[in-house]
């Protein structure tokens, strides 16, 4: 009766008063730290996206059916990190490993599909420094581009020891921050798709 009371506890953690729930609420405050950078970020964006400096504008650069696919690749990971996350608290190690490790090939997969689009940029001779729009828009994707490639390091570094000793109460904080992180990094990418290439195609 002990037992299962305790695997309830770990599945279900006190929302107010355990290490769990405080951990949380930590990384809610980081969390929410970072949406006020990338909301600075945003801003700048909004206030240079026109200053083109004679160049090409969003309209003339950004292929939408393109960046729908990168979208569509995001968001289905932001699934399977659910569905991972949902088998860690069912302590499933096998489905938790799975699910984490797709989430890790589909995030690969948006890293290189940025990186193609932005080196496309470059090489086209559209870099960071031709206007104030490209700049901004750089470095609000390369922010982005820099907070996915920690989720993916972060990702391997947690696995590791889940494949050696299984899924601890330890380990369960931990995937559940950067499952709350990976979530966070998708809602980014849907303002950005939103106001930056929706917005930008439309207005250019």
């Amino acid at each position: 009766m002990k037992h299962s009371k305790h695997m309830e506890h770990e599945s279900y953690p006190d929302m107010h008063h355990d290490t769990y729930s405080k951990t949380v609420f930590g990384f809610w405050v980081y969390l929410m730290t970072d949406l006020v950078l990338f909301g600075t970020l945003f801003a700048t964006y909004a206030v240079l996206s026109n200053s083109t400096f004679g160049g090409p504008s969003a309209k003339d650069l950004f292929y939408l059916p393109f960046t729908l696919i990168e979208t569509l690749v995001l968001l289905f990971s932001s699934f399977t990190i659910g569905i991972a996350g949902a088998a860690a608290h069912r302590k499933e190690k096998k489905m938790c490993i799975t699910f984490f490790a797709i989430t890790f090939v589909l995030g690969a997969v948006f890293m290189g599909m940025m990186w193609n689009e932005l080196s496309s940029l470059v090489r086209a001779g559209h870099g960071w420094d031709q206007s104030a729009f490209l700049s901004s828009y750089f470095t609000l994707m390369g922010t982005l581009g820099l907070h996915v490639l920690f989720g993916l390091l972060w990702m391997i570094v947690l696995l590791i020891p889940v494949w050696r000793q299984g899924i601890s109460h330890v380990s369960l904080r931990r995937l559940t921050c950067l499952k709350m992180f990976w979530q966070f990094l998708n809602i980014i990418w849907v303002l950005i798709f939103s106001f930056v290439y929706l917005m930008g195609v439309k207005v250019g």
